[in-house]
């Protein structure tokens, strides 16, 4: 059973930071590349940082120089550092595995979403 929990998430000052963790149980975590998405009450979910297994980073033009993604492969868990939050960032987060055994397959898996709500 593989399973993504998020944790971190919370309510937040604008210009605050909070750091969010996802831990990945139930499969091989150090081979595959992690992400974070957030929706927002009517929007979709969108993209937001991704790191691949050799610790390259992609980011949302929104959050770039704002948000940091990690990973700790001993802990199995990927991080997204936030800071000067802003009320649009407002949102949950949901951590993503994409798995890729091999070229032609891919797999997806989601954890349950952490709500971020930045407000004064």
């Amino acid at each position: 059973q593989v399973q993504l929990v998020e944790s971190g998430g919370g309510l937040v000052q604008p210009g605050g930071s909070l750091r969010l963790s996802c831990v990945v149980s139930g499969s091989p975590f150090r081979i595959n590349t992690m992400g974070w998405y957030r929706q927002a009450p009517g929007k979709q979910r969108e993209p937001v940082a991704a790191i691949t297994s050799g610790s390259s980073t992609n980011y949302a033009d929104s959050v770039k120089g704002r948000f940091t993604i990690s990973r700790d492969n001993a802990k199995n868990t990927v991080y997204l550092q936030m800071n000067s939050l802003k009320p649009e960032d407002s949102a949950v987060y949901y951590c993503n595995m994409r798995v890729r055994p091999v070229v032609e397959a891919e797999y997806n898996y989601w954890g349950q979403g952490t709500q971020v709500t930045v407000s004064s």
